[in-house]
Parts: structure tokens; sequence; C-alpha cells
């Protein structure tokens, strides 16, 4: 048995990634990341950084972007639930505009493969969730770009039943993907 399960995309390099639990009345063991089953399944990124935040219910963050060193992500959750969107930004690509969404919890242990230079976001559904996420490059605010998070064009189907969205001042004022340059 493989220590993942590697699910691929309508959007190229978009990866669900599901890794083996190894699991006894004690608890559980899992692998998170190993460099060589990654790269066999296409992911050959390098990581350099490792973020994590941490969310009350309602709280949407996205969808970011970076122009200037844009950041591969490899997405999951320790506590909690989200939603996790990747959208395709490559005004070249054949899924530009497209966008795929998955669950992400502590439950689930799924994560999340984003390549640079797509445009990505999550949606707290829990009442808190920590989301963790490695990066391919270094945080710079010098290139930072983001989407409406409700851009009718891309029309994410967020599960927002009985949800209140909370957005940052940044997040509510960020253009429409037709209007970036």
């Amino acid at each position: 048995m493989g220590k993942f399960t590697f699910q691929e995309t309508e959007i190229k390099g978009v990866t669900i990634i599901e890794p083996t639990v190894f699991g006894d009345d004690r608890g559980y063991f899992m692998e998170t990341y190993q460099y060589e089953a990654f790269r066999a399944a296409g992911i050959s990124a390098v990581f350099v950084q490792d973020n994590q935040s941490k969310s009350s219910k309602g709280v949407l963050r996205g969808l970011h972007f970076h122009t200037r060193h844009p950041q591969g992500k490899l997405a999951r959750v320790t506590k909690g639930t989200v939603y996790d969107v990747a959208v395709d930004i490559d005004r070249k690509s054949p899924t530009y505009g497209k966008y795929v969404g998955v669950i992400l919890s502590e439950e689930n242990k799924k994560q999340f493969y984003v390549p640079a230079g797509m445009a990505h976001g999550f949606l707290v559904l829990s009442d808190e969730a920590e989301f963790c996420y490695k990066c391919t490059d270094y945080y710079d605010p010098s290139g930072e770009g983001g989407i409406l998070w409700n851009d009718p064009d891309v029309a994410i189907d967020w599960p927002l039943k009985g949800l209140e969205v909370k957005l940052s001042e940044k997040d509510q004022k960020q253009p429409l993907l037709r209007d970036l340059l």
C-alpha cells in the first residue's frame, strides 16, 4: 500500500492528496509529506516555508496570489474543517477562470496542492480551524494580488449554509478576475 493517494483535478497541477493513516486504540500515525512519493506523482516542488493560521467559523481568506515570487502551496487542516479553493488565473490556460474546491478537515486528513501561479483561498466551516501549508517560495508582499471571493465569472459554489462570511478589509476590496491586468 502506498503512503499517499494522489487525485488529479481538472486544473493541471492542482492535486488532492490522501495520506495513508495507521491507527489503533492509541491514536494514529501518518506521513504528511515525502519528497520521493510526491515527485513520483508529478509534484516536484521544493518547500521553503511552513505557515499556520487559526480562524473562526465563517472566516474567508482569499482569493490570493503572488505575481512576484509566486508560491505553490501544500495545505492541510489540523483542527476543524475548511473549504479550500484553487482558481486558475493563467489567461493562456484552457482552464482559465475555473476552480477546484475540496473539504479539508482534521477527520479526513486530506491535503491540497495548489501550484504556483494560482489564486488560493479557504472558508472556515467549523467553529474554528487551524490551517497549515507549506510554500515553495518566501512571502513577498510587493507582488500580492487577489480576486473577489464571490466573483460571478468564477462562480465558486462556497458552502455558505448558515454562515456569515467574515472578510478582511483587503479581501472585501479585491478586483474581479476580468479586471486583472
